[in-house]
């Protein structure tokens, strides 16, 4: 469907994006896109699984992938293994929320750690 140019809606699984996106709890619009920059949250098959997180870099045959609710690790996959982009979070209340870049997220990796920690005490 999202090859064909629709908007999918699913409910991902995990805690890889953990602040913003709740596995199992929220759910997510997914539309094809053309490209992709870095900042977009997106669904990426890699291997035999489906990852969604967001992209750390882009280059020409090659984007580098992490979770929100990683502290360290990527994954690198191609342009052509990403299916669809998230376009808006889906709270259970039926807000959607237009994904942000992330990028004081991003700057804030040194002390992401501790910030998870005290989020995950929270719920």
């Amino acid at each position: 469907m999202l090859a064909e140019g629709r908007e999918v809606v699913m409910t991902p699984k995990g805690s890889s994006m953990h602040p913003f996106i709740r596995g199992d709890v929220d759910s997510v619009a997914l539309k094809k896109k053309d490209t992709v920059a870095p900042g977009d949250i997106v669904l990426a098959k890699i291997g035999d699984r489906f990852i969604m997180h967001r992209v750390m870099s882009v280059k020409e045959d090659s984007v580098i992938l992490m979770g929100d609710g990683n502290v360290r690790g990527t994954e690198q996959c191609t342009p052509g293994d990403i299916r669809g982009t998230v376009v808006s979070v889906i709270k259970p209340s039926g807000r959607r929320k237009t994904p942000g870049k992330g990028r004081i997220w991003k700057a804030l990796r040194p002390v992401r750690r501790y910030l998870l920690a005290i989020y995950r005490k929270l719920i």
